[in-house]
């Protein structure tokens, strides 16, 4: 505990705790202030996001990039599925539809382009495991082919049974799961020689247990400030003028994977290029295989209807273009700081894109469908 309050004097940034108490009493005292909460639970998230990431390259220290990078990528998507698992309540499945698909895009081209840009500021080149790259944008193309599926029939005919995509939905979420936990037990049992990355840790790190009651704090009151953000959000949007989709697809993937970036790039600019890659790639083969279909099953027990894997189009679209950005970037192992730009770009298109023009009012409609 010594430790981690030194680390609080020691960086300012972290003087922003003290918004994470605000932000909780607030909600109590002033519920309808949404944008006044929105602002508040953003600055709450940014400092807990900072020592989730101290705390996770000191467990990586002791237990490898790789399972360092899936251990942060695990606990940083407990954010994600807050926020969706609240919007799946409330039968808001436009939301959850964008914020998956947003959350998709974003780690796979804005935190993975970040981190070579960051880290190609201080390096001349950087070098990491291409085979936990390429086994993790594998995993990614499979889960956008099982969204591309449900979404191109429903694209083709209206006329097919709703009672079809909803099986299908199921099906395939099944078969992703299997994808997932098959690929852990590839990647952390069998072949774990393969994905051990190259990178040291020199400098003082927390002891284990420090590390890991952090870890579990930290991601709690993530959790709770995530809630008030979900709540607020929609009517903040509509005071700073952004449309839903743009909320879902940018403004709560960027906030949901705050956790994430501030590790990954810290790890970049101390030369873990392997964990940047482990948590953005694997951040994102997680979301699309294992928190996607899990929010589908669980919308059969707490969601007003069943949700299904029908996206609309130009969604499908950005994540598949995402996925082979990733695949083409980092099949060489190396990195230097041009190549985050043009990863950075791919993104900032779609989010112009996305913000100029939103899907239609009857593409939304679609999306929502099984809300009725």
């Amino acid at each position: 505990m010594k430790l981690l309050l030194q680390e609080i004097r020691r960086n300012r940034l972290l003087w922003l705790l003290i918004f994470v108490p605000i932000v909780l009493v607030m909600e109590k005292l002033k519920p309808d202030a949404h944008t006044f909460l929105f602002v508040l639970s953003v600055l709450a998230i940014l400092p807990l996001a900072l020592l989730l990431s101290h705390a996770t390259e000191s467990v990586a220290a002791k237990t490898g990039d790789s399972v360092g990078g899936l251990l942060n990528a695990t606990l940083g998507n407990l954010t994600e599925l807050v926020i969706a698992i609240v919007a799946l309540q409330a039968g808001q499945y436009m939301l959850v539809k964008a914020s998956i698909a947003g959350a998709i895009v974003t780690n796979t081209l804005f935190m993975l382009g970040a981190s070579f840009l960051l880290g190609g500021f201080r390096y001349h080149v950087q070098e990491y495991n291409r085979v936990g790259a390429r086994l993790q944008a594998g995993l990614l193309f499979l889960a956008t082919l099982a969204l591309l599926i449900p979404s191109f029939l429903g694209a083709q005919e209206s006329s097919r049974p709703a009672r079809f995509t909803q099986d299908l939905s199921i099906a395939l979420s099944i078969l992703l799961l299997i994808a997932y936990g098959l690929g852990l037990f590839f990647s952390l049992k069998t072949h774990r020689e393969l994905f051990a990355g190259e990178s040291e840790h020199t400098e003082e790190t927390w002891p284990i247990g420090l590390a890991l009651g952090t870890l579990a704090g930290v991601t709690i009151f993530v959790a709770l400030v995530s809630e008030i953000f979900v709540g607020s959000v929609q009517q903040a949007a509509v005071a700073f003028g952004m449309t839903p989709a743009f909320v879902g697809f940018i403004v709560v993937a960027l906030v949901g994977a705050a956790a994430e970036m501030a590790a990954a790039f810290s790890a970049a600019r101390k030369n873990h290029l392997d964990l940047s890659v482990g948590i953005a790639l694997g951040s994102a083969a997680q979301i699309a295989l294992f928190v996607a279909p899990v929010l589908v099953l669980l919308s059969f027990v707490i969601g007003p209807a069943p949700m299904d894997l029908s996206f609309w189009p130009g969604a499908v679209v950005m994540i598949l273009f995402s996925t082979l950005t990733a695949a083409l970037v980092t099949n060489s192992g190396r990195s230097a700081w041009f190549v985050g730009v043009l990863v950075l770009i791919v993104y900032l298109m779609f989010a112009t894109t996305l913000y100029l023009l939103p899907p239609s009012p009857n593409t939304a409609t679609a999306v929502g469908q099984t809300a009725r």
